[in-house]
């Protein structure tokens, strides 16, 4: 089987945010392009997560793939330790990495992506599917 050696991001990892997050993205992986993957986007009150879904739901995001295929074990462990996948004992594990269709235009890959696994139960959905749009629409308000 082929190491899948793409990652789907649609929050802090995103170009609009222009966070130290992209930063590091931006060092090791090259924009294949605006995508999306089928998901559902839940307001949290300060923030948006993302849960996945086989719902005809999506999340918009961006479509990355690696530069240097052989760091990629050590890069992808990095941002798995910046979404807190290794929780400290007692702690709840609030991501998980997946793999995952991500669609871009016509053509669907596969990518890596992480998911929120915490309690979304009541809470309301964000029907964009885009954080960025929620952070623009939560700023007007």
């Amino acid at each position: 089987m082929e190491k899948v050696i793409q990652l789907f991001v649609y929050g802090s990892l995103r170009s609009g945010f222009k966070s130290p997050a992209y930063d590091y993205i931006t060092k090791y992986f090259k924009l294949v392009g605006n995508a999306r993957a089928k998901g559902i986007l839940y307001d949290l009150g300060e923030y948006p997560v993302a849960v996945e879904t086989e719902d005809d739901k999506f999340i918009i995001g961006e479509l990355y793939e690696i530069i240097d295929n052989n760091a990629f074990d050590f890069i992808i462990a990095q941002l798995d330790d910046y979404e807190g996948l290794d929780a400290e004992v007692g702690e709840a594990l609030l991501y998980k990495r997946t793999l995952i269709d991500v669609y871009v235009d016509a053509t669907t890959s596969k990518a890596w992506s992480y998911w929120y696994c915490g309690d979304t139960t009541d809470k309301p959905i964000v029907e964009s599917g885009d954080v960025l749009d929620y952070f623009i629409q939560k700023n007007k308000a």
